[in-house]
């Protein structure tokens, strides 16, 4: 038997709890979050250890199918983290908290979105999907319920009447979204991790995410493709 990584401390177990209740926690709050359970516990710390802290639970996790994952906001790039279950790469890891029809629209939305060009879909789209649910019909003013619940658990994100995947729903189905959307997810070729919201290259077809495209062509005054090195048409934010 392979010895285990580092013993869990109360420290790791009260880190991970809060991780679990939050759904997902933002970078900042991560490492303080991590300083406090060290301190608390009276466990060695140090700030730049972040990930070594979240290895040791991640290899206690292991058995279980679980697994803390790292992503980026594709809004601001800011690094987040999540709680996932392996086991579960399906929606269905959503099954507990929502009804058959409601799930549906979900899948419906998830459609919507990462077949977009732009990783968005209006709520208008989405409530003129409400009508033609198999489960059955929803009205529009129920659908709109339903679309402010999954913001508030943080499945979807919405600005301006426009829905996009959440950090939280793309950390936790990045593996269920690449195999059940081969043709249009694709991975940022910077980052490596799926990319909802890029810019593509007109000339090769890959794609990034709007933070790592910032950071890339930072100070360039020609932007060229990373991959076939022409040059890079979208407007660079």
């Amino acid at each position: 038997n392979t010895v285990m990584a580092a013993q869990m401390t109360n420290a790791h177990r009260r880190f991970l709890q809060v991780l679990m209740s939050n759904g997902i926690t933002e970078g900042s709050e991560a490492r303080k979050l991590h300083q406090h359970c060290c301190e608390t516990d009276k466990v060695y710390y140090a700030h730049d250890k972040l990930d070594d802290f979240i290895s040791t639970i991640n290899s206690h996790l292991q058995p279980l199918f679980m697994q803390i994952r790292k992503g980026i906001s594709e809004d601001d790039g800011r690094a987040h983290y999540a709680v996932v279950n392996l086991a579960e790469t399906e929606v269905t890891k959503m099954a507990s908290d929502y009804t058959e029809i409601e799930l549906e629209l979900f899948r419906k939305t998830m459609d919507l979105i990462i077949s977009s060009e732009n990783g968005f879909a209006s709520s208008t789209d989405i409530l003129n999907l409400a009508d033609q649910l198999k489960t059955k019909k929803m009205k529009k003013k129920e659908a709109e319920q339903v679309l402010k619940v999954f913001v508030e658990d943080k499945w979807l994100s919405e600005k301006n009447g426009e829905y996009t995947l959440h950090t939280r729903c793309i950390i936790e189905m990045e593996q269920y979204i690449l195999s059940n959307y081969q043709d249009v997810a694709r991975k940022c070729n910077l980052c490596h991790s799926l990319t909802i919201q890029s810019q593509v290259c007109e000339s090769c077809g890959i794609g990034m995410h709007l933070p790592c495209v910032r950071k890339y062509f930072r100070g360039q005054t020609e932007p060229r493709c990373p991959k076939c090195n022409e040059f890079w048409s979208c407007d660079t934010p």
